[in-house]
């Protein structure tokens, strides 16, 4: 019998020397006729441990981390195959504080099984999910759906319920599933996570919300810039094809639900839905004009259910456990579990999946630990690049839609950016500004002439900043082009981009205009 290792085949181990790990200790066990089998599993979502090595061993597996390829002989060495002491031992992983305290649902096999192995998944309790759904009728599904108080993951929170309800009352010849995996924030990793450490999760959430809605057929929209995430979805959609849940007679319900990977070229805006849908349609990814909405007129011009990579994972729980469960589980009315990324200047960056009410303060300093430089924070992005900035006063804000709402600000995807206090807030509202202006599809013209003057305003104000002039006039007008911005444009690009741009100037206005206050001295230290 093989001894059996774990070395993440997550692009994030990889990058940091996963590949030549595996193929050192693939080496080491063969000159000491070890039979090791090598499972090339997904990242649990510590990164600063990556690659997190496992060694299965009588007493579970044991992990080492983060293990440079320099190590792997001193690993060996000190009886890594048989889980012996070292430094870089941190015992049963699951017991790691990082990941004890967290609660996973829509990441609970990631980084546990073997993502290639369809029977890997089902032994773990894979498709438990699907075969709750189809022992029900259509509109109990979309009940089920409704009672977990699910929303969409990808930023909007609308209620995935709502949604799913109103594709499976349209009437139509054919209707679709579009899992949108064109996950473009900054700082955000959760999507190609999921996709490269569990993608059936993925494929079995998609073919419940088939079934539910009346779909036959799916599609998952992913970048081109995630070449692991899009072959580890390739072989799971063949993999359960050939076991019999895709196909003409799902889990031989003789219900019909096919999917297939697509990859976009990794427009931003592509990750609006509209453009999305245009771009699966071979058209240049450009935004709609809504109504009609997607779920009625959708790809194809037939009814679609857009939903992110994160809210169809969340499903197959939402059925093996029962909504209640689900719904027990957050504030208000965000339900149930978020999965978190935290990145930028962190010490503890990594996925920590947990139900929404916790504050943004735990977030960042208890389980991120403070910045990695080890100065004071100074502020944290949340939303990607069009979320507000948040000062660490407001750091007792609770993660939760409506209570980020109220301070104009948004969880979007779930993404944290943590920076120290050399960042000037200026400089970021620029780059905010700035990332528009490159993105923008040019539909319409807030966004697409909006933020070019947005990047000429906030030049003309850090130069006034340099000459020690006051930028007043400058600064009401960048208000005023904000305001068009958000509610002239005709998707979240360029309305949400004022959301980065007035945080900073509200919340740091000294680094807009010097008669506001000094900068602050990590600032001045910095230039």
């Amino acid at each position: 019998m093989s001894l059996r290792i774990f070395v993440p085949g997550d692009a994030a181990a990889v990058s940091v020397g996963a590949d030549e790990i595996a193929d050192r200790l693939a080496a080491s066990a063969r000159e000491r006729g070890l039979s090791v089998e090598i499972v090339r599993n997904g990242s649990r979502g510590a990164h600063f441990l990556e690659p997190l090595l496992e060694v299965e061993t009588s007493k579970g597996r044991i992990g080492y981390g983060p293990v440079a390829p320099r190590d792997v002989d001193g690993l060996v060495e000190a009886g890594f195959f048989e889980g012996g002491d070292h430094a870089l031992r941190i015992g049963r992983p699951e017991e790691h504080p990082f990941l004890k305290n967290q609660t996973r649902s829509t990441f609970a096999f990631c980084g546990v099984v073997d993502p290639r192995s369809e029977s890997d998944y089902a032994a773990h309790g894979g498709w438990l999910g699907l075969k709750a759904a189809l022992a029900q009728s259509q509109e109990d599904r979309v009940k089920t759906v409704s009672a977990s108080g699910l929303r969409g993951r990808g930023g909007a929170g609308f209620p995935t319920g709502i949604k799913w309800d109103t594709v499976r009352r349209a009437e139509a010849d054919r209707k679709y599933i579009v899992c949108n995996a064109d996950e473009g924030d900054s700082g955000t990793f959760a999507d190609r996570m999921l996709m490269e450490g569990d993608p059936f999760r993925l494929v079995e959430g998609m073919a419940i919300a088939g079934i539910s809605v009346g779909a036959t057929f799916g599609y998952v929209y992913i970048r081109s810039e995630y070449p692991h995430a899009v072959a580890a979805m390739e072989r799971a959609v063949e993999g359960a094809r050939l076991a019999g849940w895709l196909g003409t007679d799902i889990g031989g319900s003789g219900l019909a639900f096919d999917m297939e990977v697509r990859v976009g070229a990794g427009a931003y805006v592509c990750g609006e839905e509209t453009s999305l849908l245009n771009s699966l349609e071979g058209k240049r990814g450009i935004v709609r004009a809504k109504p009609p909405l997607p779920a009625i007129h959708g790809l194809f011009g037939r009814p679609t259910a857009v939903n992110n990579v994160l809210s169809l994972a969340a499903v197959p729980a939402i059925f093996s456990e029962g909504p209640e469960a689900y719904e027990r589980l957050g504030l208000g009315r965000s339900r149930g579990t978020m999965p978190v990324q935290l990145a930028g200047n962190v010490r503890f960056g990594g996925l920590y999946e947990v139900p929404f009410g916790i504050t943004l303060g735990e977030l960042v300093n208890e389980i991120g630990g403070g910045t990695a430089s080890g100065r004071p924070v100074r502020a944290v992005q949340v939303g990607g690049p069009l979320g507000a900035y948040f000062p660490p006063h407001l750091f007792d804000t609770p993660f939760d839609y409506e209570e980020f709402t109220k301070r104009d600000g948004l969880i979007g995807h779930g993404g944290i950016t943590v920076f120290d206090d050399t960042v000037d807030m200026a400089h970021m509202a620029r780059f905010a500004m700035e990332f528009c202006s490159v993105e923008s599809c040019g539909k319409c013209t807030p966004c697409r002439i909006g933020a070019v003057r947005g990047v000429e305003t906030v030049d003309r104000i850090l130069a006034a900043r340099e000459e020690g002039r006051a930028a007043k006039a400058e600064l009401t007008l960048l208000a005023d082009l904000c305001d068009t911005m958000k509610f002239g444009s005709l998707c979240a690009l360029g309305g949400f981009t004022p959301y980065p741009v007035m945080s900073a100037m509200t919340h740091f206005p000294e680094d807009f205009d010097l008669s506001a206050g000094r900068l602050p001295a990590g600032l001045q230290a910095a230039e």
